[in-house]
């Protein structure tokens, strides 16, 4: 990304993040651009990073190699029949947008190559997790491009169809919700078992930082894991049994699937 121009429109947290990252990674200031029609998100983003901003949408793309769609879905149909006319047949289009597909983008904007992104929160902390597809458009080139723009707050994996992006949405999209609810449940168990809030919750937080990390760093799958803590007869072994005996895993390949279908439906919503 060292010599690639790289324009944000809309300039809210996730392109923050994003620009952040590419900054902490390297990336020169005058090679990143921004748009957002709020003055003070300009100003900040001015003072953070050393980026160029512009209230204008066309200011901000002109002359980029890619241009990130980091605006919210709702709006997405209005501004990119603004900006339409003003790309150039060799600009990727990455849209970090959830919901709107590729379809509904080449409607709008023309037939061109586009990356779809499908980042979570924990990337506003630069620890995120983001699925990909690419359409035929895209070169060999461009897909790096857009690899490397999201590795800048965390890991990426691309998908083979864009239907795929609703499982990615349902596992990590949401993902992160499902653990602050077992953590909101973990932390109300431990007061009914006598811990003060404050002592439950953290206790609850550093297990569930602790165990994603031991997790990530292990060479052995969770399941692995989960057994070698396992002892029989245990108390951890109580409460999993416990786990299981009321269809916990039954549970969350059903919630999962609800995810993922609202995700299918979202996109037909939202690309009328």
């Amino acid at each position: 990304m060292s010599d690639t121009r790289i324009a944000f429109i809309g300039a809210g947290n996730m392109a923050a993040s994003l620009i952040g990252g590419l900054r902490t990674q390297g990336v020169a200031a005058d090679l990143i651009t921004a748009s957002n029609p709020l003055a003070d998100q300009r100003a900040a983003l001015q003072s953070d990073h050393g980026i160029r901003t512009f209230e204008s949408n066309l200011d901000a793309l002109k002359d980029a190699d890619v241009v990130v769609l980091a605006i919210k879905p709702q709006i997405m149909q209005r501004v990119c029949q603004e900006i339409a006319a003003s790309l150039q047949p060799e600009q990727l289009v990455v849209s970090v947008a959830a919901g709107i597909t590729c379809t509904s983008l080449t409607q709008w904007l023309g037939a061109r190559a586009l990356v779809r992104c499908m980042p979570n929160t924990p990337a506003l902390l630069r620890q995120g997790a983001s699925g990909l597809f690419a359409n035929e458009q895209v070169s060999a080139a461009q897909r790096q491009q857009a690899e490397q723009l999201l590795a800048a707050v965390g890991i990426t994996v691309w998908v083979d169809t864009e239907a795929q992006l609703d499982a990615v949405t349902a596992v990590s999209g949401s993902g992160p919700a499902y653990f602050f609810l077992l953590m909101e449940a973990m932390t109300r168990a431990g007061e009914h078992l006598g811990l003060d809030r404050d002592t439950a919750s953290r206790l609850t937080l550093q297990t569930a930082l602790g165990a994603a990390q031991m997790a990530l760093a292990s060479d052995v799958s969770p399941a692995e894991l989960r057994r070698r803590v396992t002892s029989p007869g245990g108390t951890t072994e109580q409460a999993i049994k416990t786990f299981q005996d009321d269809g916990f895993e039954a549970l969350v390949q059903k919630a999962l699937a609800a995810a993922s279908r609202r995700s299918a439906e979202l996109a037909t919503e939202l690309g009328q």
